[in-house]
């Protein structure tokens, strides 16, 4: 694409990572300054689309590309919040134990003419069930913090999950599936 830049409206290191895996490094990263809040009653799908899109277009540039993601740990219609605190992050790993939970993962893709594009991806976690000694052990180590749902599937919480249906990389904050195909529909080059 000729003169247009890349950019990635995430300040997450795992999501700069992850666009990497598909040969696409961002001209610029840029964290969108929104609120994050969910709607009464919002469920956890429409909350997550809408987020990505609303920081598409709280950062996007004419005649630039852009990435937008947003992930949501859902139990049931209840969205998790993303941990701020250990007291969170125990709440949400003792709701999550030994039981099936979403994960919601958008990505809104805009290209350089400013027509955005829209994909969500849901993958099941499941955990083992969980006891109060591998909750502290987790808890410990400091990666819940920010994370939704209070955990990092691809840290130490891998070692808990007995069954994963979906994309891993979705789990991780951007479906590399959908994203490759979204840039590849607004003209990005990605393998």
């Amino acid at each position: 694409m000729s003169g247009a830049r890349l950019i990635l409206a995430s300040a997450s290191p795992r999501r700069l990572e992850l666009l990497g895996r598909l040969g696409a490094v961002p001209d610029e990263v840029v964290h969108a300054d929104i609120d994050e809040s969910p709607r009464k009653a919002e469920l956890p799908t429409v909350y997550a689309a809408r987020m990505a899109a609303e920081k598409a277009v709280a950062v996007a540039r004419p005649g630039d590309v852009l990435v937008a993601a947003d992930t949501v740990v859902a139990a049931g219609r209840r969205i998790l919040p993303k941990a701020e605190t250990e007291a969170e992050a125990r709440a949400s790993l003792r709701l999550l134990s030994g039981r099936r939970h979403r994960v919601h993962s958008a990505v809104t893709v805009v290209d350089a003419d400013g027509k955005a594009r829209h994909r969500l991806s849901t993958s099941i976690v499941a955990f083992k069930p969980l006891s109060e000694d591998e909750i502290d052990a987790y808890l410990a180590s400091g990666e819940w913090h920010r994370k939704a749902g209070g955990y990092a599937i691809q840290g130490r919480a891998e070692a808990l999950v007995r069954m994963l249906q979906g994309s891993h990389s979705g789990v991780m904050g951007l479906p590399l599936f959908e994203t490759r195909a979204l840039l590849r529909a607004a003209g990005w080059p990605v393998g």
